[in-house]
């Protein structure tokens, strides 16, 4: 589902914009980090539904992929840099290419 097809500006958009106020404490951070329309999509979406973000925004598949492609043969601290992995986690990741 696609938020942008909440863009359009509604009475309730326009009403919302006047004051923020009136939001519960979540949604109003949300309109102030991206706006009143997504924040408003977001509601629509998900009200009544719990949700907890993963800590990390990537599969952890896609990030293994990642380090299995970008390793050079000497680059094994970079890759734990970039990848908020330590040295041992990405060397157990490319351990699994073999």
């Amino acid at each position: 589902m696609s938020l942008n097809r909440y863009s359009v500006e509604t009475p309730e958009v326009a009403f919302l914009k006047k004051d923020l106020d009136g939001l519960n404490g979540v949604y109003r951070d949300i309109a102030d980090e991206i706006g009143v329309e997504n924040a408003l999509a977001i509601y629509r979406l998900f009200r009544g539904t719990q949700i907890s973000f993963p800590s990390r925004l990537f599969s952890k598949e896609y990030i293994h992929k990642a380090i299995i492609s970008e390793y050079d043969g000497n680059n094994i601290p970079q890759l734990a840099q970039k990848y908020n992995y330590s040295e041992r986690s990405v060397w157990r990741i490319l351990k699994t290419m073999k």
